[in-house]
């Protein structure tokens, strides 16, 4: 394994904390790891073209995903499509459901980028939805029961039979999650 995506969720970036963590994790102890962490835009289709434009660069037998929130989503879909393995991290896992409050114009507090949550980029979510998980072993899932923005029994019922680690407590930004680096990489060794 040589390559990992990473990817960040809804209103977030490369920047964030967990991003940072995992980027200074890599760097120091698996710096033959290349760890990608593209920047994903507002708008759905677009952040899918980019990651898909990433994953067609690198070997189909190799992949490897740490999604957050919606960048669990989006890993669960791209697993499900071309192979590989994920972490997902409170992800989001209908965020067709969750959008609908979030209509209207958006401003990225990381990139500045403006968009807008249109009924048509919730009816492209649909698109991307993985109602069953093929591979179960090939998700570990790590959920806090205080995530205030997901409920975390959907992820729950549905990685059920996955790698599964639910913490009591916690929020959305998955408290004290730097220490569980080293537990992702040997899951995705």
């Amino acid at each position: 394994m040589q390559h990992i995506i990473y990817l960040h969720g809804f209103l977030s970036s490369p920047m964030s904390e967990k991003a940072r963590q995992t980027q200074a994790f890599f760097k120091k102890h698996y710096p033959s790891i290349n760890l990608h962490a593209p920047r994903l835009p507002g708008n759905i289709d677009r952040a899918v073209d980019i990651i898909d434009s990433l994953v067609k660069t690198l070997p189909a037998n190799e992949l490897r995903f740490i999604g957050s929130s919606m960048g669990g989503f989006l890993s669960n879909y791209f697993v499900e499509k071309y192979g590989g393995k994920a972490v997902l991290v409170n992800p989001a896992v209908e965020p067709f459901r969750l959008l609908v409050d979030y209509m209207g114009k958006h401003i990225n507090p990381y990139s500045g980028e403006v968009f807008y949550i249109t009924p048509e980029n919730i009816s492209h979510l649909y698109g991307y939805y993985s109602e069953q998980v093929k591979k179960p072993d090939n998700y570990m899932v790590l959920l806090q029961t205080g995530d205030e923005t997901l409920d975390y029994r959907t992820a729950a019922e549905k990685f059920r039979n996955s790698h599964l680690y639910i913490e009591q407590g916690g929020d959305h930004s998955f408290v004290d999650y730097h220490q569980w680096l080293p537990k992702i990489i040997a899951f995705l060794r």
